[in-house]
């Protein structure tokens, strides 16, 4: 009976417009079609064999657990899946990818080959649409395969006999020293004709060549690179294509705190990833990739500063209702499952100075100037003008009491500054010295409001004990420069205070502040703990780096890429206890960071030779 592999046994294939979750016995445990945002066709990632699976690998006793792959690994710079097993009587490879969709229907793609011996085989697909709630009507179309439940249809298409058992469709057969036997799933509205025969062959061919070409452009060849390129890629494949949104991860509902109640979904698009991703894709040369960022932002928010959100649908969608899956028992026990996200109507003062930094880098990059762009950035600061002093969720999102929370102060600071600065270098008029005005006003509130003096530390809510890890990017925003006492003091004390046994960054203390009867309560208002969060540690490392301390800098940067799993993968967290990782993935959160980090270390030549 197959469970769901821990979070870093799985790797990632996609074609830009959804991926799938493989894990290392050879199981599809997650795949959302046609969308990253739609419906789940295997969701045993969350559940059981019960709600979708889709496993092939070699034979293996009924009632046993299904052999684990012996190695792994990328073809080259791309994102398709070889997986090796080493069996008594052979060795087999499985080759795993999703074609990049032209003009043809979402497939995904295994290619089993015989590399020496000969392996008996099996393949099971059982489908289950909504999440593992519907069980699709399942029957033969000529030598086609088909599921069909509602809207959807998902066509099986394979040269290898099919029987069905258990709601489920087998095939079993025998490869030897270079027989090749092709499985293609696609998906198709229910309404419509049946998707084209696959040519598995050929998109192998096509898919590599996509991804070869792609990696060419990348303009980094630094000593980080297999890190910084894998990163990329998993920013690319996180890529709505249609669009250029970029989920934040194509999972919902993996745990912060494994069976916890920390469980959201990530299959959004969140505005303060603008200025960080357009950042890392602009210094690394992909300009198209970032123009077509810059445009979705500015769709998202359109004509509507004033109601501007944390988080968008892929394709700027603005309703993201949250609602939990009763019916899947979550990772590991982790429930509730959540679908949508409840935190898209939070008051989150921080993404007007994300919006505006994103729209700043564009502009002193030399993306092609965009006059709605420079418009809308005026429009940011005249709301954010008379709505800075407000309270907010913060960063992070918490459901707890809205604070004067610190980052969002200085990321308001951040707004005013980029304008200010594009006022005076006359591309674009505005009230220079009444913003001018705002910012000092903001930077001093801040400054006197935000800072323990006693401790000689920045902390995360006016009038707070407790500190923040978003304070780190006080001078990577260039709030204050690095070697300001006041952010020495806030960086060590980060150290001492919110860092785990293993030297990684947690968030915020979630249960340290005392309630009004004097008990402790959790800050964000949420039961439980987390993880380490792996970009506040990738944070870390650019501070002490700009601080000057590069050889711990260095170090703090390869602890975090000795976290990453066989094929170069991240979660958001790292659970230091279990020593796994958690949270959603792959994240684009902790990809981001980890390719600036490389990045400054390059430039500081704080790298082992």
């Amino acid at each position: 009976m197959h469970v769901a592999g821990r979070i870093e046994d799985y790797a990632l294939i996609g074609d830009m417009q959804t991926a799938a979750l493989v894990g290392r016995d050879g199981t599809v445990d997650w795949l959302c079609l046609p969308r990253f945002d739609s419906h789940a066709v295997f969701a045993g990632l969350l559940g059981t064999e019960e709600h979708g699976f889709w496993r092939v690998g070699p034979a293996h006793p009924a009632g046993g657990d299904p052999p684990q792959a012996d190695r792994r690994r990328y073809r080259g710079d791309s994102l398709v899946l070889e997986s090796e097993w080493d069996t008594p009587r052979g060795t087999v490879r499985i080759i795993d990818f999703m074609p990049p969709r032209e003009n043809h229907a979402p497939q995904l793609v295994r290619i089993v080959e015989g590399v020496s011996g000969r392996v008996r085989m099996r393949s099971a697909l059982r489908m289950r649409f909504s999440y593992g709630w519907v069980v699709p009507w399942v029957h033969k179309v000529g030598q086609r395969t088909v599921a069909v439940a509602g809207p959807d249809s998902v066509w099986l298409d394979t040269e290898a006999d099919t029987y069905g058992k258990d709601l489920t469709t087998y095939s079993d057969f025998t490869v030897g020293p270079g027989d090749r036997v092709a499985f293609t799933i696609s998906w198709e509205a229910s309404h419509r004709e049946a998707p084209e025969l696959p040519e598995p062959e050929e998109a192998l061919r096509t898919t590599e060549d996509f991804w070869r070409e792609w990696v060419e452009t990348c303009t980094y060849h630094g000593p980080y690179r297999e890190a910084v390129v894998r990163s990329l890629i998993t920013l690319k494949a996180l890529t709505y294509a249609p669009t250029g949104g970029i989920v934040a991860a194509p999972t919902t509902s993996l745990p912060e705190e494994i069976g916890g109640v920390r469980n959201w979904d990530y299959r959004f698009t969140w505005l303060r990833d603008a200025a960080i991703t357009l950042s890392s894709l602009l210094r690394t040369g992909y300009r198209e990739e970032a123009r077509a960022w810059r445009e979705w932002l500015l769709r998202a928010v359109a004509g509507d500063p004033e109601n501007l959100q944390i988080m968008y649908g892929i394709a700027g969608e603005r309703e993201l209702s949250e609602a939990e899956l009763s019916w899947l028992p979550g990772y590991e026990g982790s429930k509730p499952v959540r679908v949508g996200n409840g935190a898209a109507g939070q008051l989150q003062l921080d993404v007007y100075g994300e919006m505006v930094e994103a729209l700043h880098l564009g502009h002193m990059t030399g993306l092609a100037r965009n006059d709605y762009a420079q418009l809308l950035q005026l429009k940011l600061i005249g709301y954010l003008e008379n709505h800075w002093e407000e309270k907010d969720e913060g960063i992070w999102e918490v459901r707890g009491p809205r604070r004067h929370f610190v980052h969002s102060k200085v990321m308001a600071w951040v707004a005013v500054d980029r304008t200010v600065k594009l006022i005076e270098s006359g591309d674009v008029d505005g009230p220079l010295e009444r913003w001018r005005a705002l910012r000092d006003e903001i930077h001093r509130q801040v400054c006197e409001k935000g800072y323990d003096k006693e401790r000689n530390t920045f902390t995360q809510s006016y009038g707070s004990k407790e500190l923040d890890a978003s304070l780190l990017l006080i001078p990577q925003m260039g709030f204050l420069p690095p070697d300001d006492k006041r952010v020495i003091g806030t960086i060590e004390a980060i150290q001492r205070e919110l860092t785990t046994e293993d030297g990684f960054v947690l968030r915020y203390p979630t249960s340290s502040e005392a309630g009004e009867h004097g008990a402790a309560e959790n800050v964000d208002g949420l039961a439980g703990e987390e993880g380490a969060f792996l970009a506040c540690s990738f944070w870390l490392a650019d501070d002490l780096a700009m601080i000057g301390r590069v050889d711990e800098a260095r170090k703090l940067f390869e602890k975090l890429l000795a976290l990453r799993n066989d094929v170069g993968l991240l979660a958001e967290e790292w659970d230091s206890a279990r020593q796994r990782q958690v949270g959603n993935f792959p994240q684009a959160f902790s990809h981001v960071p980890l390719i600036d980090t490389a990045l400054r270390l390059t430039a500081s030549g704080a790298y082992g030779v």
